[in-house]
């Protein structure tokens, strides 16, 4: 069962009807779609070849290593968004997710690459942050 990716999006993600579609975006690409970000700031991975610069828009965080979007920070995604229970989103992504204590993954279609939705949880068991990346980055 495959149904996430026609899934109508809500109003907070109407920007981005298909988030998974941006991954890959050159940063010419980005710019010349989104405009100029709200802000931009380098944040530091576990190892040197992990560090990104997180492009700050409406849209949603765009992390980028070296001169490609790689993953998404987003407010709300395939009808999921902050602050949804943690039942609503197993609902909505069946059983094909992953379920682990603080996290769900769900694999989307692959665009010439795999892609995964990534939905974390708080300690209240409600979405505290979602993602759309490149699990093989």
């Amino acid at each position: 069962m495959f149904w996430l990716a026609a899934a109508v999006p809500s109003r907070a993600d109407e920007a981005l009807p298909d988030p998974a579609s941006l991954i890959g975006l050159t940063l010419e690409g980005m710019v010349s779609q989104f405009g100029i970000p709200k802000s931009v700031y380098a944040l530091r991975g576990l190892e040197e070849w992990q560090d990104d610069v997180v492009f700050v828009y409406a849209q949603g965080d765009f992390y980028v290593y070296k001169d490609r979007v790689w993953q998404l920070g987003l407010n709300a995604a395939y009808d999921i968004k902050i602050g949804d229970p943690r039942g609503r989103v197993l609902l909505l992504l069946g059983e094909e997710s992953r379920n682990f204590a603080d996290h769900s993954l769900f694999s989307l279609p692959s665009r010439g690459w795999p892609l995964e939705l990534r939905i974390n949880f708080d300690s209240t068991e409600t979405v505290s942050a979602l993602f759309v990346y490149r699990p093989d980055f």
